[in-house]
């Protein structure tokens, strides 16, 4: 069987899994979208297996799976109606796969070295792990717990975006002490800024974005210091759009609301 048909029917299957969520009463829809998690993570080492080993390969599971969930905590924000619910679920089945191949692309490329997509992938893989980041951002903020369990979990799921972005810029089979260090301090930085995020009244949205901008700032610094290419321009852009962003969740702030 080709990876593209696997790619095609996984997707399939996993879209599937999300229709009948819907149709689970409440206490159960959280547990289904548990194990569509898992399956996400089956489903991928099943469809590109052949670049999959005992090393570093493994992270690229993360993406596919940090993608179901941020879809499935999203889903529970969304009114129950059929036309929210269809565009979802093909946004869903039409990412999966491009998440697949994307993936894919890096497996074999940490063999071969050589493949012609890797820069379309990354690029694919980047603007992918931001979706994910405001998705999951705006389903932690929504929930509206404790800034003691928001920043924790923030750490977490960021620190896993970041460890998949930061080695698909190198792809070795080991685990670098750079990409480790990287991605442990992007996470403490993105979990700080959710500390701060609960003491400024802003609003769900607007903090999702301020905090997904974060995370474009720090995986593309992290990702051109990988590369050598770490140019005083490149700085700039970075930081000067993070200092827009910050301006502009300044002035859409409700002070005093």
């Amino acid at each position: 069987m080709s990876k593209k048909l696997r790619f095609l029917i996984s997707s399939i299957i996993l879209s599937a899994g999300f229709v009948l969520v819907q149709f689970l009463e409440g206490k159960f829809k959280f547990p289904a979208v548990s194990l569509l998690v898992i399956l996400t993570g089956a489903f991928s080492a099943w469809s590109f297996h052949e670049g999959l080993g005992k090393n570093m390969t493994w992270v690229s599971l993360i993406l596919p799976m940090l993608f179901t969930l941020s879809i499935g905590l999203f889903w529970f924000l969304l009114p129950t109606n059929i036309f929210t619910r269809i565009p979802i679920v093909i946004f869903f089945g039409l990412g999966v796969y491009v998440l697949f191949s994307t993936m894919n692309i890096y497996t074999v490329s940490s063999s071969l070295r050589t493949i012609g997509l890797l820069r379309a992938a990354r690029g694919v893989g980047f603007v992918l792990t931001l979706i994910i980041s405001f998705l999951i951002f705006d389903a932690i903020f929504s929930i509206k717990q404790s800034v003691f369990i928001n920043a924790p979990l923030s750490f977490v799921l960021s620190f896993l975006l970041f460890i998949q972005g930061f080695w698909s810029i190198n792809l070795e089979k080991t685990l670098e002490k750079n990409i480790l260090v990287l991605s442990l301090t992007s996470g403490l930085i993105i979990s700080e800024l959710v500390v701060l995020i609960f003491f400024w009244p802003v609003t769900v949205v607007v903090g999702s974005l301020f905090l997904t901008s974060g995370v474009y700032l720090l995986l593309g610094l992290g990702q051109a210091k990988l590369e050598d290419r770490l140019f005083p321009s490149i700085t700039r852009e970075y930081l000067t759009l993070g200092l827009i962003v910050l301006i502009g969740m300044f002035f859409a702030t409700r002070w005093g609301g």
